[in-house]
């Protein structure tokens, strides 16, 4: 049986089925979501009355825009919560990182304030190594810890590094000193013509737990002119810096400036 058209309206049809599927409400998100969808994409208006398609084309032209501007909202809702969460995850890394780095920061104070306390010098000074390594460690510095050198000729160790450290691109041997006495040229010299040996491709730190005589400290300006880099420091001047919770990074840098710039391998800085 044929119904006739002209009885069979299509507007009351579509507003009955549309109110009860909203009526179900989430049940039918699904369902609904498709139905924009093929309004969206619909093409034939051949099949609209002659008198209807004219309109039909711009509601669904409106309903796409309205669609496009959603998507838009949503697109850009999705993308500010994404950068939110990945903005909360950085800040949580950051904190854990630096909460990582307290821990062990308090771990190298702790361990370095009790060496003063230490009679065993030998002991002390194995320590000290450990001690300032895990120091640079804290801060990222690449760290090669003590290592000896052995001649070519079966001469045996010719030189023991306490440690190698890398700063923006350039190495450095580091010498750990807990003597009594103040390190004077005899002691400086020796270690110059190390550095003079590798032909200016490495630097060096030398932390010392007494104080620098003046000819020693005069002995590593001197030498800054062939190309010998050398900082000194005490190891008074690590313990404020831990104290006052500084940043060895820019600590070294200073040194090292000090040092090429202004002809200071012993500078403190106030």
């Amino acid at each position: 049986m044929q119904t006739n058209r002209n009885d069979f309206n299509k507007y009351h049809v579509s507003r009955e089925i549309l109110s009860a599927v909203n009526e179900q409400g989430d049940r039918l998100l699904a369902a609904r979501r498709e139905i924009i969808k093929r309004v969206t994409e619909f093409e034939d208006f051949s099949v609209c009355w002659d008198n209807d398609r004219a309109a039909a084309r711009g509601l669904v032209a409106q309903v796409r825009d309205m669609v496009n501007v959603k998507d838009s909202f949503t697109k850009m809702k999705i993308e500010k919560d994404e950068e939110k969460r990945r903005r909360l995850e950085q800040q949580k890394k950051l904190g854990a990182e630096k909460q990582n780095k307290a821990i062990k920061l308090q771990s190298v104070k702790t361990e370095l304030f009790s060496l003063f306390g230490q009679q065993n010098a030998q002991k002390r000074g194995k320590s000290l190594e450990k001690v300032l390594n895990d120091l640079f460690a804290c801060y990222n510095i690449s760290v090669r810890e003590t290592f000896t050198i052995k001649g070519k000729c079966a001469e045996g160790i010719i030189e023991q590094i306490d440690g190698l450290i890398e700063l923006e691109g350039h190495l450095y041997l580091v010498e750990m000193k807990w003597w009594n006495t103040p390190i004077g040229t005899a002691d400086i010299s020796q270690h110059l013509v190390r550095l003079f040996n590798r032909g200016g491709h490495a630097r060096r730190f030398f932390i010392s737990y007494s104080e620098f005589t003046e000819p020693a400290i005069s002995n590593c300006r001197d030498a800054l002119s062939a190309g010998a880099i050398i900082a000194l420091s005490t190891l008074k001047e690590i313990v404020a810096l831990l104290e006052e919770e500084g940043d060895l990074k820019i600590w070294l840098k200073r040194k090292v400036n000090a040092a090429i710039v202004d002809r200071e391998p012993y500078f403190i800085a106030e």
